[in-house]
């Protein structure tokens, strides 16, 4: 990968037909620059000051301006202060969500390591997808007694991936960054910041364009890996759309050794019955997020970091404030509320995924010759990692990663055995129903115990809150009346 992932260089022009003819962003000019490539999502330098136009190699001068006025021609020049003046006059929130979203398309638009460049979906790839959705449901309905959560299928290009799941990630880093700008106008004394108001609003509108560049950059190179809409066990897309995306789901298949249509096959298995999941659960995406959330809460923000880099920070050379912001600036509070919210997210992405790989193996066992192949691959692939886990590294030390993803599916499929499919799915009505971390520890103690009937509590519960309405309703009438 670049360096320079957010150079001022004109960007490379996106391929004609990279996401249904859809215009180019006509604001995104000259924002991103840097390319897939490399485990790292980020560069060294990631605001990109050294990798200007004429600036005598890809380290650039100690002064970046330096030698903007005797190398760079004017086109160059108009963009570089055109990219200074967004970064330092942005006024959102604490994610420069604009910023993000262009410089994911322009990874999206550079291809991924192996020359692959991102096209349209045409009418059979998205009829194929459509059929292979289509057979999921139908083998899925009899593994579990969860009902189709996919109201429609989608086949997606990777920018049209990039454009569909950027609500959600800003819905899991807005919480995050929040913190960081308000450490940031925190790092001066009370008498001080009216002083140095200029200074305190450009360290915001730095730190939202740092997230924007990190955030965008890890959502680029992503685009290039994922297969569907919930790789990461979380809910990405639009709810109750089931997508794949043709270009890497062939990529994803290509060294395999099996046949494209069942490879395809088992990835729409996948995404389908997390559409199950996600839709017919209807606390569970609640209840990931919030567990993101919590542990974002946790965070202790190093300000003394933050004092260091305010204290010499050189308008000239903004990655400084860059590097302090990755070097350590976030430290995980050794809390009983901070453990307790990072283990709850690791046992809750384990169970998903855990279910998702006992159902799918269930549906596919006999249908697929190649299932147990695909199962495992799958199973390496999640525990190995990839961008979101390193992007959320980077940001706040956590690792969207199902540690215990085998775990989770041996105890799914023992829950099968001893209460069959509608006992074992009958675990999701509660989230106190669920097995937690210790149970991972001991599935057969967790298999055969007496496990609570909350349908009761649930139905007083209900009746109460009906009770209570109408009162409230009999109340306002009396008023009216009177």
């Amino acid at each position: 990968m670049s360096d320079t992932p957010f150079g001022f260089g004109l960007p490379p022009e996106e391929p004609d037909n990279g996401d249904e003819g859809k215009k180019k962003d006509p604001a995104g000019g000259g924002q991103g620059s840097g390319g897939q490539g490399g485990g790292n999502p980020f560069g060294a330098n990631p605001f990109g000051f050294g990798g200007l136009p004429g600036m005598g190699g890809p380290g650039g001068a100690d002064n970046p301006f330096a030698a903007m006025f005797g190398n760079m021609n004017p086109q160059d020049l108009g963009a570089a202060f055109q990219q200074l003046g967004q970064m330092l006059s942005y006024e959102g929130g604490p994610v420069n969500w604009d910023m993000a979203k262009q410089i994911a398309r322009q990874v999206v638009a550079q291809g991924t390591p192996d020359g692959t460049k991102d096209a349209s979906v045409g009418p059979a790839e998205k009829a194929a997808v459509e059929e292979a959705v289509r057979l999921a449901d139908l083998w899925l309905d009899q593994a579990t007694s969860l009902p189709s959560g996919a109201g429609t299928a989608v086949a997606w290009s990777r920018a049209e991936w990039v454009e569909a799941t950027l609500p959600a990630w800003k819905q899991l880093v807005d919480p995050v960054a929040e913190r960081v700008g308000t450490a940031m106008g925190d790092v001066l004394p009370q008498e001080m910041q009216a002083m140095a108001g200029p200074l305190i609003g450009m360290m915001r509108s730095m730190g939202g364009a740092m997230f924007g560049q990190q955030i965008g950059q890890a959502v680029g190179v992503l685009a290039g890996e994922v297969v569907g809409s919930t790789d990461v066990g979380l809910p990405l897309g639009p709810a109750g759309k089931a997508a794949l995306l043709p270009l890497n789901v062939a990529a994803f298949g290509k060294d395999l050794g099996v046949p494209a249509d069942e490879v395809r096959l088992y990835l729409a298995l996948r995404e389908a019955a997390h559409q199950r999941l996600f839709a017919h659960v209807p606390w569970l995406r609640s209840h990931l997020f919030g567990a993101v959330e919590g542990y974002a809460r946790g965070i202790k923000v190093d300000t003394s970091k933050l004092e260091e880099a305010v204290g010499r920070l050189d308008p000239t050379h903004p990655e400084q404030l860059q590097e302090a912001l990755q070097q350590g600036m976030f430290q995980p509070e050794d809390t009983a509320e901070q453990k307790a919210a990072l283990a709850r997210l690791e046992t809750a992405l384990a169970l998903v995924e855990g279910w998702v790989d006992a159902v799918v193996h269930e549906a596919a066992k006999t249908r697929l010759t190649s299932a147990d192949a695909l199962r495992e691959t799958l199973r390496r692939r999640r525990a190995t990692g990839g961008p979101a886990e390193q992007a959320f590294a980077t940001l706040i030390g956590l690792e969207l990663r199902p540690r215990r993803l085998r775990d989770a599916s041996r105890l799914w499929a023992s829950l099968t055995d001893a209460r069959g499919v509608d006992g074992r799915d009958a675990l999701w009505e509660h989230p106190d129903m669920l097995p937690t971390a210790t149970d991972l520890d001991d599935p057969d103690g967790f298999v055969h115990r007496e496990q609570p009937d909350f349908s009761e509590l649930d139905k007083m519960l209900g009746e109460a809150a009906r009770g209570r309405a109408e009162d409230a309703s009999e109340d306002d009438k009396d008023d009216t009346d009177k």
